[in-house]
């Protein structure tokens, strides 16, 4: 069986900051900064306080079925609500968005790559 790779995002608001907690995550925010985002297995966070109180984490998951899909949304949702609980971290309007790798459109230079472009 062929192994699919799924990209979860996990996107919330922060919410009920304390001031601590503000100038903890605005201290780390180069860390966490939008430019530097990627897909990976333990989930990379990202976030702007300064623009606005939302943030995305991105994980990276695999499954042996399309239906593997959901399992890997709900290990990366608990496993978004696990850090942000860990710190004390208030959020709501917690939200996910999953897409199979191998269901995704191929861009021009793949297609080319595969003999199906032009």
């Amino acid at each position: 069986m062929t192994i699919r790779t799924f990209r979860i995002m996990v996107r919330g608001v922060f919410d009920g900051l304390t001031d601590e907690q503000r100038a903890d995550l605005l201290a780390a925010a180069p860390e966490h900064d939008v430019l530097h985002a990627a897909f990976n297995r333990e989930g990379h966070l990202s976030y702007d306080l300064s623009a606005r109180a939302a943030f995305t984490f991105r994980f990276l998951d695999e499954g042996e079925a399309e239906e593997d899909i959901l399992e890997a949304t709900e290990r990366a949702e608990q496993s978004a609500q696990n850090w942000l609980a860990e710190r004390g971290y208030g959020y709501k309007n917690l939200r996910s968005q999953a897409e199979d790798l191998s269901q995704a459109p191929l861009g021009k230079r793949q297609r080319r790559a595969a003999g199906t472009g032009y």
